[in-house]
């Protein structure tokens, strides 16, 4: 009789990124709501792993600040606290202005394709209402900034606090100023294919700065409801 081939074992660490994917994803679209208590017993069966991995995830998940756990009271997804979320948009802001002044004296023709295309894509998923594609390339346009501006500090402060303001920036593309997003995108591009390090800066504010005034708009209105 044939021996059947072992299959290499997936390895943990490929677990635990997986189950953070999962539960993070599920956070930010709001199937894991704001102050829902969780259980890794309960996750890990309804993600079909082990405890060890869905508890390596949170673990990683509350270092980022979706959830917070207090050691035998409770574990959950943290509440959306406007403090905390507007803290977390002025150092994406700050981030993504300071990418912008190290990445346009660096720029290349590719870049500016590059950009140029995902701002395409992102118009076209607005027009087509679809939320998660208008995400993936609002994130898309700005991450090329961030890799040309080589510097990997930026990119891990933009990845350690964008999650804490994801949950509500889908709201800027159901909007009209959400929209306009289109036109600013497309004036960065000409100040960096000009290399013009202050316009390209100035206009980055302005766009993140729109996102920050449609999230402190909708905190606010959480707040008012009875």
């Amino acid at each position: 009789m044939q021996k059947t081939k072992p299959l290499e074992a997936v390895p943990r660490r490929l677990l635990r990124d997986e189950a953070y994917g999962r539960i993070r994803d599920a956070i930010l679209d709001g199937t894991l709501e704001a102050g829902e208590a969780i259980r890794d017993g309960e996750l890990a069966e309804r993600l079909q792993l082990s405890r060890t991995p869905v508890r390596e995830a949170l673990a990683r998940l509350i270092d980022e600040g979706l959830v917070e756990s207090k050691p035998g009271a409770f574990t959950r997804v943290t509440p959306v606290l406007r403090r905390e979320v507007m803290d977390a948009h002025a150092v994406v802001q700050a981030m993504h202005e300071l990418a912008v002044k190290k990445a346009v004296p660096r720029i290349t023709r590719a870049d500016i394709e590059m950009l140029t295309r995902a701002n395409q894509r992102f118009s076209d998923a607005l027009d087509s209402a679809d939320v998660e594609a208008a995400l993936a390339a609002d994130d898309e346009f700005h991450d090329i900034f961030v890799r040309a501006s080589g510097n990997g500090a930026i990119a891990a402060t933009i990845e350690r606090y964008t999650p804490s303001i994801r949950r509500l920036e889908r709201l800027r593309f159901g909007t009209l100023p959400g929209r306009a997003s289109v036109k600013v995108h497309a004036r960065i591009i000409r100040a960096a294919a000009n290399q013009d390090i202050d316009t390209a800066a100035q206009l980055t504010v302005e766009n993140w700065a729109t996102l920050g005034q449609l999230i402190d708009r909708a905190l606010f209105e959480q707040r008012s409801k009875p």
